[in-house]
């Protein structure tokens, strides 16, 4: 995902960072906009876009 996000969004930071449990956070701008430990699923790929793009 990181790799389609930086090459839809020139601008944009992508920083992954290792976790277990089966922790998936987008974070952007230090606000979260999904958690997969809260909905138990991973995040559309068109929610993470359309997030980025709004800011």
């Amino acid at each position: 995902m990181a790799a389609l996000i930086e090459r839809e969004i020139k601008t944009a930071e992508v920083e992954l960072i290792p976790s277990g449990g089966g922790v998936f956070e987008v974070t952007v701008d230090g606000e979260r906009i999904h958690s997969k430990k809260k909905t138990g699923e991973f995040p559309e790929f068109d929610d993470v876009l359309d997030a980025l793009r709004d800011r």
